[in-house]
């Protein structure tokens, strides 16, 4: 397995290791998901998501690239803005998500998921038609997720920029705890507010260290992989692999709003999503809480009121702040509207829910 520049800290820590992605990552420490889920939403939780891939994209042809292989509209972009994004593939399919960040001067940098570095570089590099200078930084670039309301008083501590100013989906360049040229963007995967920071992973601990020290008055804490995803499904976040993938297009995931068919911007199955926007799809990505007590999970039917199968969920688990189980699955479009009546079917017992719109946690 692959490893962070924080992997034996995680270990020191007693943190639960899994494999991730090809990494040795950590899915917990002794407090347990819940602690550190409550954590994140009331004060300040570290993440170590080194794990990400990092692609640059460079020259006169790379906003023609990004054009080409994104689906939102790179040419909204402007420099110290990040977007949020997808590959879509020929079918209409979803290649990965992604997100872009507009360094200014032809310059951008892609933000990918873990388990797709590969996959999603292949194919940059097959559908460079604009002839863009691609570099996959994926291995020199640490990363850290700084989660939460306390996020924001704690990395204050630790640079002359005014963090304040940094808006949503915005990011700045500049020193941090002592160290030079770090990304410090107002972006995260947990709707609790916070940064993510990039830097050079020989720079990593002095930043964990610098990190800890400035939270401590807050009760930072290290997070695991665990609450990532419980925290992640809270909001009604997409998880790539199980919510999208190959098969799954962004108009039947609910992500019509990174999907832009402007003059100009010719991008991969562009005609085949256009058509589904102008005429619909058979199924929809809906939340759904449930009324009857249960825990939905990859995988499980959903039915009618009759027990006719009408999708399946994607994700799943029990709200850590709601105390009710929450999840994401594909349903028949007619089923798709908000309090629709669904039914779980979990190993034989029909359980009642009910569609809802993300995020669970208000």
């Amino acid at each position: 397995m692959k490893t962070t520049p924080f992997t034996e800290i995680h270990i020191a820590l007693g943190a639960k290791m899994h494999e991730f992605a090809g990494y040795n990552m950590p899915i917990e420490y002794p407090a347990g998901i819940i602690e550190e889920h409550l954590t994140v939403c009331n004060g300040v939780g570290v993440f170590d998501v080194s794990h990400m891939g990092e692609f640059w994209v460079k020259g006169p042809h790379a906003l023609e690239f990004l054009q080409d292989v994104t689906s939102n509209n790179a040419a909204a972009l402007v420099p110290g803005k990040v977007q949020y994004s997808c590959l879509p593939n020929e079918e209409g399919g979803i290649v990965d998500d992604l997100v872009v960040y507009d360094y200014g001067g032809d310059k951008y940098m892609m933000v990918v998921n873990a388990a797709n570095i590969d996959k999603d570089w292949n194919w940059c590099v097959a559908h460079n038609r604009a002839g863009a200078v691609l570099e996959n930084s994926s291995d020199r670039i640490g990363q850290l997720a700084v989660q939460g309301p306390k996020a924001l008083q704690t990395l204050q501590k630790l640079t002359s920029l005014d963090l304040s100013e940094i808006a949503y989906y915005t990011f700045r360049v500049g020193e941090l705890a002592g160290v030079p040229e770090v990304i410090i963007s107002n972006t995260g995967y947990t709707g609790a507010g916070g940064f993510e920071l990039y830097f050079r992973p020989e720079d990593a601990i002095k930043i964990w260290n610098a990190v800890f020290d400035a939270g401590a008055e807050f009760g930072i804490k290290p997070i695991g992989l665990g609450a990532r995803d419980t925290l992640r499904m809270e909001m009604g976040f997409c998880l790539y692999g199980n919510d999208i993938d190959d098969t799954t297009s962004p108009i039947e995931a609910g992500l019509g709003w990174i999907t832009k068919f402007v003059d100009g911007k010719n991008f991969t199955a562009r005609s085949i999503l256009e058509r589904q926007k102008a005429e619909g799809v058979s199924r929809k990505l809906v939340g759904f809480e449930m009324i009857d007590r249960g825990i939905p999970r990859h995988g499980y039917k959903l039915t009618d009121a009759d027990g006719n199968e009408i999708g399946h969920v994607t994700s799943g688990t029990m709200s850590p702040i709601r105390k009710i189980g929450i999840g994401l699955g594909y349903v028949k479009t007619e089923y798709s509207k908000p309090s629709s009546e669904i039914f779980l079917d979990n190993r034989g017992r029909k359980l009642k829910a009910m569609v809802v719109k993300p995020p669970f946690r208000k």
